[in-house]
């Protein structure tokens, strides 16, 4: 069994925002499993030494434990500074920023739409903190997304620092209203009909897209129109049209979402229009698809094997937002590359009314306001993918507000945070950013509020539990290591990877400094960009390692995202070996 040996001291990760002085830190490192032993060099002696350590896969290796030195008290102290800066942000007037001014962990991910489509908007979303551009093919043709994919890829040629991913969202088997010439205004209490005879759009009847909408509802069922913003009670049916009448009303506008409560629509989770989209995601080569209405784990199979044949190396994200998804919910997402929580679809599928609770079984812990209705499902999902080291991205209603209002509510605020504290990869903005009115200060807002949860996220703590995910893999047991080693010594870490795997592994286990991921394939860093914590930096490699090293490290420097005698530690693994023998994994500490 391979152990880590570790040549420096363990002082800096016990930093939280209102650390306190230095030995109440050490009082709280007890807490963290770290043993007495090393507690006890700090009154003993402070004189310390530094050498260039090297970390490598030993067999029946003993840890060498260096005492704490003043040098670590006093980068404990800046942390701390730093940490008190990030706070001080929020007070920063939202307009006046024009770019992030500190690194972000958790991504933001932004639907281009009418309000955000041109060069000026997409240039101003990425500097405003955008870090993946979500094409919904919902909306749009071919060619509108066509030049927002040219425009991404304009953008991301031209940035040094920064670039942005590509995620084709599929249509999937929506039942929608039809066209209307002007909104029409819904009251409580009159008779309203849906109809699947095209082109109908009436006062008191539209058009449905689906042909089995009257198979599929029965007279009692509730009818929610966008996720619930409007209710009908189906009355009755006949062969072709469905009457109801409006419970709660409001303003029918066309194309708009429609749900059965507690019913999915027996269509296939990839339509025919889906396909095509696909096929156009190929051609341009998107760095993801997000497949919507995804019920089995044999539509993740059906499309990874198209993908296979087309030798597209494109990640599939599930999205979870059917009713028919949740008894299904491990194997569709140990099939795919990640889940997105789509809170408003699955919540309009889903009961209203809570499950009562079994006085058999011990009370839970109390549930936040995630979502609505069914918070422990969002949990659930959350948890799930990061146990199985999948990606998460949880969406819909984040900032609803601001599509037509300048400022968030408190609720959304909230939102945000506990979305962040939960551990998503990404957050999502969707109508926010797609036709909103202000879709910049949607976009600053959700970077400030997750950059300031994640200021109050106490560092050090013990890295996630992939479970049995990785246990097979050596690169697992390093990637946990140099987590720990990064947030004991309070580095961040320099990974170098040509598939990506290595710095999404780092990923899920959160380490609490920044993971610098060099590549030298673009489409790599592009894709790169959507998981927590990971900067994605492209660079050619050099057949010399040193000479990447030093490489590395300077264009860190150059860019300011390290300082001068600032530590990193450099990691060596994965599944590919780029130069070292397969055999050999290693970790190093090394200073700027």
């Amino acid at each position: 069994m391979s152990q880590v040996v570790a040549t420096r001291s363990i002082h800096s990760t016990f930093l939280c925002p209102s650390s306190g002085s230095v030995q109440e830190r050490l009082d709280r490192a007890r807490s963290f499993g770290v043993g007495s032993k090393v507690l006890a060099h700090e009154k003993k002696t402070w004189n310390f030494s530094y050498r260039r350590s090297l970390i490598t896969s030993k067999k029946a290796a003993q840890a060498e434990v260096v005492p704490v030195s003043p040098q670590d008290s006093k980068r404990a102290d800046e942390q701390l500074e730093h940490i008190q800066a990030v706070q001080q942000l929020g007070d920063t007037p939202v307009g006046i920023w024009s770019k992030p001014t500190v690194r972000r962990k958790t991504k933001i991910v932004c639907t281009i739409g009418p309000s955000t489509n041109t060069k000026e908007m997409i240039w101003k979303l990425a500097e405003a903190g955008m870090n993946v551009a979500r094409l919904n093919m919902s909306h749009g043709d071919h060619a509108s997304h066509q030049k927002v994919i040219d425009l991404v890829r304009e953008y991301n040629a031209q940035s040094q620092d920064n670039c942005i991913a590509i995620m084709l969202d599929t249509k999937g088997p929506e039942v929608r209203s039809g066209d209307l010439p002007q909104p029409i205004l819904l009251e409580s209490g009159q008779e309203f009909t849906f109809t699947i005879r095209r082109g109908v759009s009436t006062a008191d009847t539209v058009s449905v897209n689906y042909d089995d909408f009257v198979n599929d509802v029965e007279v009692g069922d509730m009818l929610l129109v966008d996720g619930g913003m409007m209710s009908l009670m189906v009355k009755s049916k006949t062969e072709d049209s469905v009457l109801c009448e409006v419970i709660d009303g409001g303003e029918l506008k066309s194309r708009r979402h429609l749900n059965v409560r507690g019913k999915s629509a027996t269509l296939p989770s990839i339509i025919e229009k889906d396909w095509d989209d696909i096929k156009f995601g190929v051609d341009n080569k998107v760095d993801f698809y997000a497949v919507s209405f995804v019920k089995d784990a044999q539509v993740v199979h059906e499309l990874k094997k198209y993908l296979k044949s087309c030798d597209a190396d494109i990640h599939v994200i599930v999205k979870i937002e059917s009713a028919d998804s949740i008894p299904n919910l491990h194997s569709i997402i140990t099939a795919s590359d990640g889940a997105m929580v789509a809170r408003g679809d699955l919540g309009a599928e889903q009961s209203p009314t809570p499950k009562p609770p079994n006085p058999q079984t011990p009370k839970p812990r109390t549930k936040r306001s995630f979502g609505y209705p069914r918070v422990e499902e969002d949990e659930e999902i959350i948890n799930l993918c990061r146990g199985m080291g999948k990606a998460v991205i949880v969406a819909t209603n984040m900032l609803e507000s601001m599509i037509v209002h300048p400022t968030p509510t408190r609720a959304e605020v909230s939102d945000i945070a506990i979305a962040v504290r939960e551990g998503a990869d990404a957050i999502m903005l969707s109508g926010e950013t797609a036709h909103g009115k202000f879709p910049l200060k949607a976009v600053k807002v959700m970077h400030t509020v997750a950059l300031r949860t994640e200021a109050t996220i106490e560092g050090g703590r013990m890295p996630f539990n992939l479970g049995q995910t990785f246990k097979n893999h050596m690169s697992e047991m390093f990637a946990y290591h140099a987590t720990m080693m990064s947030n004991t010594l309070g580095t961040s870490i320099v990974v170098f990877t040509r598939t990506g795997f290595m710095a999404i592994l780092l990923s899920h286990y959160r380490p609490s400094g920044t993971t610098f991921a060099f590549t030298n394939d673009k489409r790599i860093q592009q894709r790169l960009a959507l998981y927590q914590g990971v900067c994605p930096i492209y660079m050619q490699f050099s057949e010399d390692a040193e000479q990447t090293f030093t490489d590395a490290l300077t264009m860190l420097q150059s860019q300011g995202m390290v300082k001068e005698g600032e530590e990193v530690a450099l990691l060596q693994s994965g599944r590919q070996p780029i130069w070292r023998f397969p055999s050999t994994h290693n970790i190093q500490v090394r200073k700027v």
